[in-house]
């Protein structure tokens, strides 16, 4: 019942919006809903733990440590961005930036695009995951055009025309999979297209179907995640898109997307063994780090920058599944937990300076630890969490994935890792030290801080500072569970 309700209340939530005028109700519906959702999540991640796999509607909806990972995760972002939210539209609204209509567009697009989200790790069938993760492109594209500039509409048509084209390769490449099987299960097999039955008899799948499946599944899904060279639709849709849905994108989905390529790595690995998934996989992992270290350098849009730093981790995580082995599966499930506390902060803090300085531009914004105390000190914070710096967690994660680089013997990977993930440290402090510290352009006075915004900014910045330090035992155990499961040991 708990699986099946996870899914459902934020599709209860958009329609009940949609049934409703006042700004007051879509903003409890929202909160009410997420919270709701985020307990449940957390329960499933707790059942999971006890009792391993979960299933609901005879197996339709199953959940294994991964999936509960993924689960707790969305779960978290979703109820951070809710709380953000509320803050960031009032202010918006009373700038004038935003009308009713589209605050109704908002609070009804974003449980959607939630319940999305949800379904994409709740579904065994590799089928319905494709259906799921391409429904969230079409209730997030809405949100990418949500403030109707020219800009936004430009955004839009790139993410969907390029996601469109991501999604179905990922849908041949769901094909070729099931084609892999048929010769194994035959063509009226129930539940051929599950993952749970096909990780069964992974081995004895049709190795070249297999091979040309992967390929596809790793372009199509790598788009969703913005792995280099289908990554140019992030720069702008995270540009654009109001900071909550950015958010969403930037920490919630890249984990869904990421998500359906282990499930299908798993599949490959056991029929092809660790040697070409594990190329590929680390090709356009290490790829992805080293096209977005240049751009991170030069860039001088902090929107902008975000979406090069998703590019960054997602690169990472790919990295880490190719490199394989104990210490890679552990450092991708890491990756994903840590990446996806840590990087929401990141946006809101961008969210409150773009609102204040009303520009999204390095060169326009200095001072802001004077401006925005708050402000300025939590997005020190983040930068040094977000880029690896000891002892943030994220340097734990990313040694754990450079460790299983060295351990596979794989050196110049290693070397070309640790360039790239230096660089890209390098510009984030360069790009934030120069806004954050030093004297405003203008002398403004300070501002008070909005509760509903400093709450979310605030929870997070504890979260992350304490992962630092301890990680609670049933959180470690859920995530050395996901590692088993990455290694393909279930």
């Amino acid at each position: 019942m708990t699986l099946l309700l996870l899914p459902l209340i934020p599709i209860c939530a958009g329609l009940l919006c949609l049934a409703t005028n006042s700004r007051a109700w879509w903003e409890r519906l929202n909160l009410t809903a997420f919270a709701l959702v985020a307990g449940l999540t957390f329960k499933v991640a707790g059942d999971v733990v006890e009792q391993g796999t979960v299933t609901a509607l005879g197996g339709f909806l199953r959940a294994d440590a991964l999936s509960a990972l993924v689960l707790a995760l969305t779960g978290f972002v979703s109820l951070a961005c809710a709380i953000y939210a509320v803050g960031y539209f009032r202010q918006d609204e009373k700038a004038g930036r935003v009308t009713h209509a589209q605050l109704r567009r908002y609070y009804v697009l974003t449980p959607l695009f939630a319940s999305a989200m949800l379904l994409v790790p709740l579904a065994d069938n590799l089928g319905v995951m494709w259906v799921a993760i391409e429904s969230t492109t079409l209730a997030s594209v809405l949100l990418v055009t949500f403030y109707n500039q020219k800009t936004s509409f430009e955004a839009g048509w790139k993410y969907i025309i390029i996601g469109s084209v991501g999604i179905s390769l990922a849908l041949f490449g769901t094909v070729f999979t099931y084609y892999s099987a048929v010769g194994v299960l035959g063509p009226e097999t129930h539940g051929g297209m599950n993952w749970s039955v096909l990780v069964d008899v992974a081995d004895k799948l049709n190795p070249q179907a297999m091979r040309l499946a992967f390929i596809l599944v790793l372009l199509g899904y790598g788009t969703k995640a913005g792995l280099v060279p289908m990554h140019t639709w992030k720069p702008d849709a995270y540009a654009e898109a109001p900071v909550p849905a950015s958010a969403l994108l930037g920490a919630g989905f890249i984990n869904c997307a990421i998500y359906a390529i282990i499930r299908f790595d798993v599949l490959a690995e056991k029929c092809l063994g660790h040697e070409f998934p594990g190329k590929l996989l680390a090709g356009f992992g290490v790829a992805s780090i080293l096209v977005a270290a240049p751009f991170v350098l030069v860039q001088r849009n902090f929107r902008r920058l975000l979406a090069y730093s998703s590019i960054d981790h997602a690169g990472i995580m790919v990295a880490g599944l190719g490199f394989g082995g104990k210490l890679g599966a552990l450092g991708v499930a890491l990756h994903m937990l840590f990446h996806a506390v840590t990087k929401p902060l990141m946006f809101f803090c961008a969210g409150n300076v773009q609102q204040h300085f009303a520009t999204p531009y390095f060169w326009k914004v200095r001072g802001v630890l004077r401006t925005l105390p708050w402000t300025g000190g939590l997005f020190l914070l983040a930068t040094l969490a977000v880029t690896g710096t000891p002892p943030f967690s994220i340097f734990q994660s990313e040694f754990s994935i450079l460790s299983a680089a060295l351990a596979a013997d794989r050196g110049w990977t290693a070397f070309l890792f640790i360039a790239g993930v230096v660089t890209i440290f390098t510009g984030f402090l360069r790009h934030m030290s120069k806004m954050n510290l030093g004297k405003p352009h203008e002398e403004t006075p300070q501002t008070a801080a909005c509760p509903w915004k400093m709450g979310a900014m605030v929870s997070l910045a504890v979260v992350i500072v304490v992962f630092g330090f301890w990680l609670p035992a049933p959180l470690f155990k859920l995530v050395q569970q996901t590692a088993h499961i990455i290694g393909g040991s279930q």
